[in-house]
């Protein structure tokens, strides 16, 4: 064969080689999707007379332990956390390490929740609970329920559910400074829980979303959830738990200077309203002509002084009879706070909104001489104007026609602030949109409960786009809505102040009830909907 030939044969082979190669490579076979099995324990599962403090789990393969501490629930709640090995290695057994002396006759759960995985492919050993007895038998009641955000469409996850034996010792401080009879955790978002391997008695229910992960409640950093009766065990009946954050009891914090003309007054608990502040000069004897704002997003007040404020000063903070009294050191800062004006609404705006300013500074005079409103045709537009100096806003009301071009001109002098100075001229140019280019809802409320109740739609955030306080109507109307998905929900206005309000544990107070349409609600441009909503749940 000449050497041409034999060239052209050889490459054609290799390839033909290779192709087959690939054609037939080895995949791995299928994928491991099998969790760890349990040889054997010492001692063994469902163990009673228990008398040791080392516990070990044999598995047919290697396992991992990962996020122990979060997945772990061990009831009763240990003192003193258990030493667990291996950590953070692989191993075919589990070793633990009791470190605390066990009460006696005492059922002990450890519920291991994902946290043992086989160390391949971490298929988890799901939900396993390991089970002992200090005592002569096991105890193996049960109690179900359910949990619920008190005001969010949304569960946290973790939640834990505590009970407390219903005996003489306990009290309402018992929740701040003991750890419960039993636990269990909701681990991811679930809404229902299931407390395990219970005796018999009447106890305590409450959740908690537990930051500090110490079965204690915080009521700065946890959330709350409480029946205001005991719970008797066994029983067939399914408690709902609605967990809230307390704002808690108020309290004054001490001022801090923002600015040569400016004070940041902190709060701890519930809102500012009802708050005085006097300031008086450094000797007492003089007290100082001051206003007070709130602070937009923030549990701070701003308290603003006058410009020629030295040295120190004596601020009395009183809400109903509870008095603060501070000094705060005056230091010489060059900035102080000047006149500015914000809009919260630029270019367009909505039938459903008041154009809004926010000056920067407190307003002490509106003059609407000073201040025209006038179409795209020139012509004047009447309007109407409040000023809240609380939150210090200035809203105009005005009727809104629609594909319109609006401008509001403030003339020097408009706006006068606390320390005298004016505004220059400030334009505003507003358009509006065409009534085709939204939506129309209305929302019929079926079995409702009780009135006064507040109708909110929201975002799928929860960030409230409109609202509706009724006393007695069942047909709402929010007419011009702009098109988007909504949510809907209904509160109940128990104390009719118009606002959703949030329980307080030691006074036995439970938060307003608050309800969601289960689905979200479709608004699109130029379509009216009727939406039933059954409003008792």
């Amino acid at each position: 064969m000449p050497k041409s030939k034999l060239l052209i044969f050889i490459i054609g082979l290799c390839v033909a080689i290779t192709s087959c190669a690939k054609r037939g490579s080895i995949t791995g076979g299928l994928k491991d999707t099998i969790p760890p099995t349990i040889v054997k324990s010492t001692p063994k599962n469902m163990s009673t007379n228990f008398t040791g403090s080392e516990i070990r789990i044999d598995f047919d393969e290697y396992v991992k332990i990962k996020d122990v501490n979060k997945q772990l629930i061990i009831s009763p709640p240990l003192k003193n956390q258990p030493f667990i090995m291996p950590a953070g290695s692989a191993s075919k057994f589990i070793k633990i390490s009791i470190k605390d002396t066990l009460q006696p006759n005492t059922t002990y759960s450890f519920n291991f929740g994902q946290s043992i995985t086989d160390n391949n492919e971490g298929n988890p050993y799901s939900q396993f609970r390991f089970i002992f007895s200090t005592g002569s038998y096991i105890d193996s009641l049960s109690q179900s329920g359910s949990i619920k955000d008190a005001y969010n469409r949304e569960n946290d996850n973790f939640v834990t559910v505590m009970l407390y034996e219903a005996n003489e010792t306990f009290n309402d401080s018992t929740i701040y400074k003991q750890k419960p009879r039993y636990v269990t955790n909701t681990l991811d978002s679930a809404v229902v829980f299931s407390l395990q391997n219970l005796k018999a008695g009447k106890y305590h229910l409450f959740a908690l979303k537990d930051v500090g992960s110490n079965y204690l409640f915080n009521p700065k950093t946890d959330k709350l959830a409480f029946l205001n009766k005991t719970i008797t065990v066994p029983s067939d009946t399914l408690h709902q738990l609605k967990l809230f954050k307390e704002k808690g009891r108020y309290k004054a914090v001490k001022p801090t200077q923002a600015s040569s003309n400016r004070l940041f007054l902190g709060y701890e608990g519930k809102d500012p309203k009802g708050i005085k502040v006097d300031v008086k000069n450094g000797t007492g004897t003089t007290s100082l002509a001051t206003t007070v704002t709130t602070m937009r997003g923030k549990d701070s007040l701003q308290v603003w002084l006058p410009r020629e404020v030295k040295d120190s000063l004596q601020v009395k903070v009183t809400k109903n009879d509870v008095v603060n009294d501070f000094v705060v050191k005056i230091k010489e800062m060059k900035a102080a706070d000047s006149l500015t004006v914000d809009a919260v609404q630029r270019g367009g705006l909505h039938f459903r909104e008041k154009f809004t300013l926010n000056p920067s500074t407190p307003l002490v005079n509106i003059d609407a001489s000073k201040i025209t409103l006038v179409d795209k045709d020139s012509i004047a537009v009447p309007f109407t104007h409040k000023y809240d100096d609380f939150n210090n806003e200035l809203v105009f009301d005005f009727k809104k026609d629609e594909n319109q071009k609006y401008n509001f001109v403030m003339m020097p002098g408009a706006m006068t602030d606390f320390y005298g100075k004016a505004n220059d001229t400030l334009n505003y140019k507003l358009t509006t949109r065409s009534y085709a280019d939204y939506g129309n809802l209305q929302v019929n409320l079926e079995n409702v409960k009780r009135f006064p109740a507040i109708v909110e739609i929201t975002d799928a955030k929860g960030k409230v786009y409109a609202s509706h306080y009724t006393e007695s109507e069942t047909k709402i109307y929010f007419d011009a809505v702009m098109p988007s998905k909504y949510v809907l929900r209904i509160i109940y206005d128990d104390n009719k102040n118009r606002e959703w309000d949030t329980g307080d544990y030691l006074n036995k107070i439970q938060p307003e009830e608050v309800i969601y349409f289960p689905k979200e609600i479709d608004v699109r441009a130029n379509w009216d909907v009727e939406q039933p909503f059954p409003a008792g749940g």
